[in-house]
């Protein structure tokens, strides 16, 4: 990061952009932006709460951006259309990308975490941060959803936790390939199928993640992720698994609830404690593994762990219940691949 810059963000009002501007503020920066959005008159309560927090706003038409000294910051491909872009070229203001940035403070972090997989990526990250926060670890998060346990009347887009600049934990992307910037202390990956890229691509891009770090946390049930744990060295490995025996973290006797689910830990061959989820489904059985695997990784005791994760109250619009009306309820759930369906209506 440009330690006198200030932070211009175009398309501030974004899922990505807004948490990773708080961020960046939290780190004493000054904040502006635009946003399409705030031009046509919409979501007029989240730009209300930007500028309750010291951001300030501008059209998108470039008049925001006057001089060098802005670090402006872009979401994905740079195009000379978009007005703000052209202002900075002229006025010779620096350019980065979303994923640039959120991978220079990834890394400069001491330690840090970064979650990867096809499916079931928001959810870990959630899990995780809310662990490292129980635990008194305070850790800067990024995530791709709002955490429902971080969100309140004065944080309602808790898509991010400000925290300090020693532990960092990030959902990590491989569809734009921006994976290959991140070099974490822990890598977790998920899962891994047929998504974004073809299997060729899928295997390089999570194979050299796991490689960059000093622990990968890797799941035994999913082929591709299991082949990645046969080519690294066991100590630098936490596997763990519903159904393999060999799992450094595994889970045994799944019992469904109304309200989530519960099931047996075992932890190198050892009984631990029982694990209750609020949230339902085998697949957040998986997840809450991974995540007990990533904080193990960094010396939590499973037994704080797992206090912390029965109090995890989920992420939004995942397997999220809305309401009851008329005997109906409605449920809603950002599943939009076939696996990720799959896992919902099995749930």
């Amino acid at each position: 990061m440009n330690q006198d810059a200030s932070y211009f963000f175009c398309g501030i009002g974004g899922s990505g952009m807004l948490p990773l501007a708080m961020i960046v503020q939290s780190r004493g920066h000054r904040i502006e932006g635009s946003d399409r959005a705030l031009d046509q008159g919409r979501t007029p309560a989240k730009f209300d709460w930007l500028r309750a927090h010291g951001v300030t706003l501008h059209p998108q038409d470039g008049s925001g951006i006057t001089h060098a000294g802005q670090m402006v910051v872009a979401t994905g491909a740079v195009e000379d259309t978009v007005p703000d872009i052209g202002a900075a070229r002229r006025v010779g203001a620096p350019i980065v990308t979303r994923p640039e940035l959120l991978s220079d403070l990834f890394n400069a972090a001491p330690t840090s975490i970064g979650v990867a997989g096809t499916s079931g990526k928001s959810t870990i990250t959630g899990m995780i941060a809310w662990i490292l926060h129980s635990v008194g670890h305070a850790p800067t998060v990024m995530n791709g959803a709002v955490m429902k346990n971080f969100a309140d009347a004065d944080h309602p887009f808790a898509s991010a936790l400000i925290g300090g600049p020693d532990l960092f934990v990030a959902e990590v992307d491989e569809s734009d390939g921006s994976i290959t910037r991140y070099d974490p202390t822990v890598a977790v990956v998920s899962n891994i199928s047929l998504d974004h890229k073809s299997m060729e691509e899928l295997r390089a891009l999570f194979g050299g993640f796991t490689n960059r770090a000093t622990t990968a946390v890797l799941n035994l049930d999913n082929p591709e992720t299991a082949a990645l744990a046969q080519g690294m060295a066991a100590d630098r490995v936490v596997t763990f698994s519903i159904g393999d025996e060999t799992a450094s973290l595994r889970a045994v006797d799944l019992e469904p609830l109304v309200d989530g689910i519960r099931f047996g830990l075992i932890e190198s061959g050892r009984v631990g404690p029982l694990v209750t989820l609020r949230v339902p489904g085998a697949h957040n059985v998986a997840n809450a593994l991974a995540a007990l695997g990533a904080v193990k990784a960094l010396g939590v005791s499973m037994t704080q762990a797992v206090t912390a994760l029965e109090r995890f109250a989920g992420i939004r619009r995942r397997m999220e219940v809305v309401g009851t009306a008329n005997g109906i309820t409605v449920i809603d759930d950002f599943a939009h691949n076939p696996d990720k369906i799959a896992a919902t209506l099995k749930t």
